[in-house]
């Protein structure tokens, strides 16, 4: 029987063993070896890193959710705006079916608002905000244009209001002017109603009257600068440039005062010497003058007068073919001569045969020479009248640079006086007149200061 012998352990069986036993020994002490903790961090951080990204998504979703729902309760809004338009529209004129539409879909709307509140209280989640948010997008704009349109049918019915009334206001104008014609003829027929200078007397004359004759003498200047602007136009010239001749430096509030350069400077060749008898600067006149308004010679105020009278019943073209050789026609050919320039009159008329036919006492039946006798007709008409008066009128004029004073200048432009603080005198647009103790103000163009 053979004798057991003792089993030779291997050295790699003792290995195993030794690894096994300090295996469990880290588990029950809880170190574990390198590897061990490396693959444990790794996982952990995958892990934090899940979460990040789950939580993300959950806000992103949670934001997406939150803005269809505002899209939604925007696009309500609109749809009850819209409505509501409706509603309005439909009571003038009283349309029964279209208030009820209107009322239903405001009543649908109002429901709707309620359900989206309880949405947001319960935080209800919308499954597809991403149609949602077209959807809303998409009624919103349908709400807008159904708004527009309702607006747009109000305004065209108000349009064809204001028409009706606008014809309606025209037949009346046309008919109240057609009583107040006949009413003037007949006024006319039996003399109760005529110019105040039509029956006028030496010995009646007072401010009033001159007053008004300025007006008329004032349109009439207006009108000719209104037809030698038309006649610029056609020439091509620069009305900038023009107007910055007569006045540099000038600063114009408005493109179209301009035109008060011009009245400036028609005005101050109208109004040249108006201060003497017929307009004559000669000493042998002034003199004259000197002496009899010293003495208050009413046998010149009366010559005077006459002259206004006699004038101012006919045309001046009348007067002037019966008259070439009177004062009122040298008056005439002088200013004539004086506002057109060879250069203007060959811009506007391609020649300069004009001035020869002035020169001679023809002025052509054009429309600039027509405004510009009616013009010197008011003129000549005013001076009479200012030398019929006990205390003849005395013109004058404000220096460039003054401060507007009320009581001696009147403004042909009121916004000037609304944006300026310390508004002063640019230029003299029309004189002002003194008559005994009267003042009669003088239109200026005003600058800043």
């Amino acid at each position: 029987m053979e004798t057991a012998k003792p089993m030779v352990v291997a050295p790699k069986s003792k290995f195993r063993r030794t690894f096994a036993k300090l295996l469990n020994i880290h588990k029950l002490t809880g170190v574990a070896p390198e590897e061990e903790k490396k693959k444990i961090k790794f996982d952990s951080k995958n892990t934090n890193i899940s979460e990040s990204f789950y939580k993300l998504e959950e806000e992103y979703e949670r934001r997406l959710s939150l803005e269809a729902l505002l899209a939604k309760l925007f696009a309500t809004v609109s749809t009850i705006k819209a409505g509501y338009a409706q509603l309005q529209h439909s009571q003038s004129p009283y349309d029964a079916i279209g208030i009820q539409k209107a009322d239903n879909l405001v009543v649908s709307e109002l429901k709707t608002l309620s359900e989206l509140k309880q949405c947001f209280l319960k935080k209800q989640m919308d499954p597809n905000p991403e149609r949602t948010l077209v959807l809303a997008e998409i009624q919103e704009l349908r709400s807008l244009l159904k708004t527009y349109e309702i607006m747009g049918r109000k305004l065209e019915s108000q349009r064809k209001l204001k028409d009706s009334e606008i014809l309606f206001l025209r037949e009346k104008l046309e008919e109240t002017t057609k009583q107040n014609r006949l009413t003037e003829k007949r006024l006319n027929q039996s003399g109760q109603l005529c110019n105040p200078l039509d029956s006028l007397h030496l010995s009646a004359l007072n401010q009033t009257h001159f007053v008004a004759y300025l007006n008329h003498t004032v349109k009439s200047i207006r009108g000719f600068v209104k037809l030698m602007i038309q006649e610029m136009k056609l020439a091509g010239w620069d009305l900038s440039v023009a107007a910055n001749s007569i006045q540099p430096g000038v600063f114009y509030y408005k493109q179209h005062h301009k035109c008060f350069a011009f009245e400036h400077f028609v005005s101050n060749v109208m109004f040249e010497a108006f201060h003497l008898p017929h307009f004559s600067s000669d000493s042998r006149s002034f003199k004259k003058k000197q002496s009899k308004t010293e003495k208050q010679n009413k046998t010149e105020r009366e010559t005077f007068f006459e002259r206004f009278t006699e004038l101012r019943s006919m045309k001046a073209r009348d007067y002037l073919n019966t008259r070439p050789k009177s004062r009122f026609a040298r008056f005439c050919r002088s200013k004539f001569l004086q506002l057109v320039h060879p250069k203007m009159e060959e811009a506007f008329f391609g020649h300069k045969h004009l001035r020869n036919q002035v020169s001679a006492g023809v002025f052509p039946e054009t429309s600039l020479c027509s405004g510009f006798l009616e013009m010197s007709k008011r003129v000549w008409l005013l001076h009479c009248l200012a030398l019929s008066f006990e205390h003849e009128a005395e013109i004058f004029r404000v220096h460039n640079g003054c401060r507007f004073s009320e009581v001696y200048m009147k403004s042909v432009a009121e916004e000037v006086l609304e944006e300026t603080e310390q508004p002063r005198v640019a230029f003299t647009v029309v004189p002002g007149f003194r008559i005994a103790n009267s003042l009669i103000q003088c239109e200026v163009y005003l600058s800043g200061s």
